[in-house]
């Protein structure tokens, strides 16, 4: 449970996270018909600044951990979120595709370094009993963010792309002030030297378990694709069934994301982070290729909905499983490597669909392709339980086990 405690971590991860995806990332979906439509760019430039976001979060997955170890993490984080807001103040009216591609790549490095810096540090500033809600909950920012891009943006829209543009700007100063008083109240670390040597010494044993983990979030980030890119265009254009069932299942896609944290939170508690993350995997696999087999109205509300939540759900879990494995000290550095694993191979994907999309003229196969590449993942999962176990080190026994040379051995 979830006490006043936790509270600061768990705001300056959510806010991290709201930020960092929710607004930066989901908030520009809603907004690329409305650039295309108003002319300020074409189809294929819209296209390309969301891959300059791609690239950007790419870029910053890798800079992050060495960004906050050189600098204040508080700086850090705090640089982040203005650098958002100044993405989105910048490009409130019609200017250049460089200078709109210059900022989405900022919002982009940006992004990844609060989804990567925020987390972390929301976990190694909660008590270890406290972890597995918190270290869930922070992800929470994710769904609201795509529940905001589901609901606020549209409105706003209809006034003018400069009112909206400058109104996320201000949603993300707000997100910083109210993340900035949660860092500012958090409490010291409490890893003592016996959790930091032991999450030191075991890493070279559990390398293999972290890099299957890794391939699979890299994976997840395929099953990432189809819902998050075509799914409304799926929907309303392709399958002829207009624009407002379409904005529909959106809404229920961010409904699903902002759930997604506190189901995998409750999951995780009962079967813990492997069994947890094992069981999203099949979920989202399942729920990816559902509207292969069924477009009825059921089907599309249970893929949007589970997919939704399994979005940031996994982000969770993954987060929560290598926090397990390697500890929360290395955690922050290995949740980069993730990151950047995942970005890439969500950059990769997401033009690899696009050029299939091209060739054959339809979305229903990429939704079976990354239903296929998601049971990898789970795949992935499943054995790096086995190279734990295996390869598990001495440091993982209880000190309290361990006999001390200094003492006498009773006869």
């Amino acid at each position: 449970m979830i006490n006043s405690k936790d509270l600061p971590a768990l705001v300056t991860g959510v806010m991290a996270t709201l930020a960092g995806i929710g607004i930066a990332r989901f908030a520009y979906t809603p907004l690329l018909p409305a650039l295309i439509q108003e002319g300020w760019f074409s189809a294929s430039q819209g296209a390309y600044l969301g891959a300059a976001n791609l690239l950007g979060y790419f870029i910053g997955a890798l800079s992050a951990h060495a960004l906050s170890e050189r600098f204040s993490v508080r700086a850090v984080m705090g640089a982040s979120f203005v650098a958002i807001a100044l993405s989105f103040f910048l490009c409130a009216g019609e200017g250049s595709f460089s200078w709109f591609f210059f900022w989405r790549l900022v919002s982009g490095i940006a992004g990844a370094i609060l989804m990567v810096v925020g987390p972390s540090l929301a976990l190694s500033t909660t008590p270890p009993e406290r972890r597995t809600s918190v270290g869930a909950l922070v992800f929470t920012g994710i769904g609201f963010g795509a529940l905001l891009s589901a609901s606020v943006v549209p409105v706003l829209l209809e006034l003018s792309l400069t009112v909206t543009w400058g109104t996320l700007g201000l949603l993300c100063i707000a997100a910083a002030l109210v993340c900035d008083w949660g860092v500012t109240r958090l409490s010291s670390p409490p890893v003592v030297s016996q959790e930091r040597r032991t999450s030191q010494a075991g890493y070279a044993g559990i390398n293999a378990a972290v890099l299957l983990v890794i391939g699979a979030y890299a994976l997840d980030a395929v099953g990432f694709v189809p819902h998050t890119v075509f799914w409304v265009d799926y929907l309303a254009r392709e399958n002829a069934l207009g624009h407002q069932a379409a904005s529909l299942q959106w809404g229920i896609f961010g409904l699903g994301a902002v759930c997604g944290p506190l189901i995998v939170g409750t999951l995780a508690r009962k079967v813990g982070w492997h069994h947890g993350l094992t069981l999203a995997f099949l979920a989202k696999a399942a729920a990816v290729s559902l509207p292969v087999f069924s477009l009825a109205l059921l089907s599309q509300s249970v893929s949007s909905f589970v997919v939704g939540a399994m979005i940031p759900g996994i982000v969770a879990l993954t987060s929560g499983r290598l926090a397990e494995l390697v500890g929360p000290t290395a955690h922050k550095k290995l949740w980069g490597q993730a990151t950047a694993a995942f970005a890439a191979a969500q950059a990769f994907s997401g033009y690899a669909m696009s050029a299939l999309y091209v060739a054959w003229g339809t979305y229903s196969p990429l939704f079976a392709i990354s239903s296929l590449v998601l049971v990898g993942g789970f795949v992935l999962v499943l054995l790096s339980r086995g190279q734990q176990q295996r390869h598990a080190p001495l440091s993982t026994v209880p000190l309290s086990a361990v006999p001390h040379s200094n003492k006498k051995r009773r006869p």
